[in-house]
């Protein structure tokens, strides 16, 4: 399930008063990227925000992809989230 959704509003069916336990969390510049674990549906989610323009989204992912999912995050994007926000996965490599 991917969903787009600003911060401040909770995505359709998820409750957010029941926040999945963190697994991980990294941020580099405005992009802080959070792996979730859902105990009560075995869910595992990783969420992005971009405290600059306050786009995000939210997308399931299998437990085996978690990782990937968790380090590269716009390679499991919906498809119109990508254009919202700004892509940090190339000043990452020139930092590593």
């Amino acid at each position: 399930m991917h969903q787009l959704c600003s911060r401040s509003e909770a995505a359709p069916g998820r409750s957010p008063s029941a926040p999945g336990r963190e697994l991980a969390q990294r941020q580099t510049g405005s992009v802080e990227v959070r792996l979730l674990w859902h105990a009560e549906t075995d869910r595992v989610e990783v969420s992005l925000h971009d405290s600059a323009t306050d786009a995000g989204f939210e997308v399931d992912v299998a437990p085996g992809d978690a990782l990937d999912a968790f380090y590269h995050p716009y390679a499991y994007a919906p498809t119109d989230a990508t254009p919202l926000l700004r892509v940090v996965e190339d000043e990452e490599a020139d930092d590593g």
